[in-house]
């Protein structure tokens, strides 16, 4: 009986978190279940309340998920579903992977389904992504079975069909999730990933049943010498609708960073490598020569408004193009305060301590001195 793996992808701050906790504590009933996290950033914050649900965790906190695939995801695997045997594996793979990397390493591995391919996808965010951060961005809309758009809730309907079209465009056959979470149940949204039904399955399978009762109407007809010919209304449906979009490749902004990193990858691709570089034809850009993650422990004591000021200040200052922060760090009164950030939005919170201080930026070009003094770091 194969292990059925679900992968949860999407960019930096899109909300995988968020929608996996959703489905855990509604959707995946009476499944043993295991998480493999696989996140860009030297400091793993996330796993903390996967533990105290008591659900095992494994945080692989190397900085490209393309070159970890190819060492220690595969082996992961084999040791979660040897160690635990559970129902379900849930992947989160790093916010700047790609997609068909993951798709292709999970298969590599002996004993695995891949059951639910979802790409969650900031709605407000869509397009700048798309158009900075192509290469990734359009990766894990392209080969998503489920895409499920996060912050709907209070976002203009023109934007949210600016986004729609954007996906559609390069993905016009999946199903896309637009309905705010908290409208839907976990169990609705599971049962979307694993049978994913478009708007053009609907219409089949009602063509299908308008034809399936025509032909037992006809049938009861065929005594009578009714000449009605239904030969002559075969519907020719195209379904392979022939999308010839013509990119303006001028707009493709892909950040060719030239700033040196002290690791280059040159790894060996044996018949077991499971990164996915040499599938593509197209140039392969690894996570890390597009992305930077910048990470500082601290035992420094920080007060509610001194972190909201500083996330604010991320917006509005020169600190690089900031895509994600997070952190755990001493508040003065003694809470701990938990922080998460996307460009636009923060959330501060009081939370569990942890053996000490600990924050990530992560973005494109990211200026860590400017990062550290912000904090006072």
């Amino acid at each position: 009986m194969a292990t059925k793996v679900d992968i949860f992808s999407g960019f930096l701050g899109a909300g995988k978190t968020t929608l996996i906790k959703k489905l855990i504590s509604d959707g995946y009933q009476g499944q043993k279940l295991v998480l493999i996290e696989n996140e860009f950033g030297q400091i793993g914050i996330d796993g903390g309340f996967l533990k105290e649900a008591g659900i095992e965790i494994t945080e692989m906190n190397s900085g490209c998920i393309c070159c970890s695939l190819v060492g220690d995801f595969g082996t992961a695997l084999k040791e979660v579903i040897d160690k635990f045997s559970p129902d379900r594996i849930l992947i989160e793979p790093s916010g700047v992977g790609k997609l068909s990397d993951v798709v292709a390493a999970v298969e590599k591995v002996e004993g695995t389904e891949v059951c639910g391919t979802v790409t969650v996808i900031d709605a407000s965010k869509c397009k700048i992504y798309l158009k900075n951060f192509k290469e990734f961005y359009e990766n894990q809309i392209k080969y998503a079975g489920t895409i499920i758009l996060s912050r709907t809730g209070n976002i203009a309907q023109e934007k949210l069909d600016v986004a729609v079209s954007l996906i559609r465009e390069i993905n016009d056959h999946s199903q896309i999730i637009t309905t705010p979470w908290e409208n839907l149940s976990g169990t609705q949204i599971r049962e979307a990933i694993e049978n994913p039904l478009t708007a053009d399955d609907m219409a089949a399978a009602l063509l299908e049943a308008e034809e399936h009762a025509h032909h037992h109407h006809h049938q009861d007809d065929e005594d009578h010498d009714h000449e009605h010919h239904h030969e002559e209304h075969e519907h020719h449906h195209d379904h392979d609708h022939e999308h010839h979009h013509d990119h303006d490749h001028e707009h493709e902004h892909e950040h060719h960073h030239d700033h040196e990193h002290e690791h280059e990858h040159h790894h060996d691709h044996g018949p077991d490598c499971t990164c996915g570089c040499h599938d593509h034809d197209h140039e392969h850009h690894h996570a890390d020569e597009v992305f930077d993650s910048v990470g500082f422990e601290t035992s420094k004591k920080f007060s509610e408004a001194a972190i909201r000021a500083a996330l604010e200040e991320l917006d509005t200052g020169d600190f690089g193009m900031i895509l994600r922060a997070k952190g755990i760090v001493a508040g003065e009164d003694g809470k701990w305060i938990h922080f998460d950030y996307v460009p636009g939005e923060s959330d501060v919170r009081f939370g569990g301590a942890d053996v000490t201080g600990k924050l990530c930026v992560i973005g494109s070009k990211v200026k860590k001195d400017a990062v550290a003094a912000l904090f006072g770091i």
